[in-house]
């Protein structure tokens, strides 16, 4: 059974792979290479960070303005943080699913570019190449470490509001939502350093997207 399944999810990965394939040639017959396609990606996760960014900060504000609370239809408040709350695991899948992007592509540039380095039959060339793989690849991975750290710093936030909105659900009355405010501060700590490491990031993506048009 379990040679069977080990089978299945290696053909889904050659098939994934194949798709892939044949999604770089398709866009290379329209002048589009996988490095085009890695600036396209960064961009990509740098508007979705910065979407990430303003919905977070949305979801704070509208967890202030709900332990403010002073008459009026709690029930609508409930509402309006829940919403704030799915809204804010959809810009956080967003951003992940960025990431992802990136790492693919990045993954196929750079098999390709050290496959091709050995059909040079320039050595000066081949080392020049080689060299510039080399610097290329450190900073990708200075940019991914600066995206995942960022991104690692969603889920401890995520959780919190979900515990608040769960918590607002079952205890829908002042006395709960009085409860909630211990919670606010830490929120806002959280949130407030995501925020940071997210602009951290956006500034990381923007020099490696500069050196990139410097290379071409």
């Amino acid at each position: 059974m379990r040679i069977t399944n080990l089978l299945k999810i290696a053909a889904l990965v050659l098939l994934l792979q194949g798709c892939q394939s044949a999604y770089y040639s398709a866009m290379e017959s329209f002048g589009k290479h996988k490095r085009d396609l890695l600036a396209d990606e960064v961009e990509n996760a740098q508007e979705a960070q910065q979407e990430a960014q303003q919905q977070f900060a949305s979801a704070l504000e509208q967890l202030s303005t709900l332990i403010a609370f002073d008459g009026g239809d709690l029930q609508d408040q409930f509402e309006a943080t829940e919403a704030q709350y799915e809204a804010s695991v959809d810009a956080a899948d967003a951003v992940s699913e960025r990431i992802d992007n990136i790492e693919n592509v990045a993954y196929a540039l750079f098999n390709e570019w050290a496959d091709e380095i050995e059909q040079y039959s320039s050595a000066k060339l081949k080392r020049q190449s080689e060299s510039q793989l080399r610097d290329t690849q450190r900073r990708y991975q200075r940019l991914l470490r600066a995206m995942q750290r960022a991104e690692g710093k969603m889920a401890p936030v995520l959780a919190a509001l979900k515990d608040n909105t769960l918590y607002l659900k079952h205890n829908l009355n002042a006395k709960a939502i009085g409860a909630l405010e211990g919670e606010y501060q830490d929120i806002k700590t959280d949130i407030n350093a995501l925020i940071s490491e997210m602009n951290k990031a956006i500034k990381e993506s923007q020099q490696f997207l500069s050196s990139l048009s410097t290379e071409n």
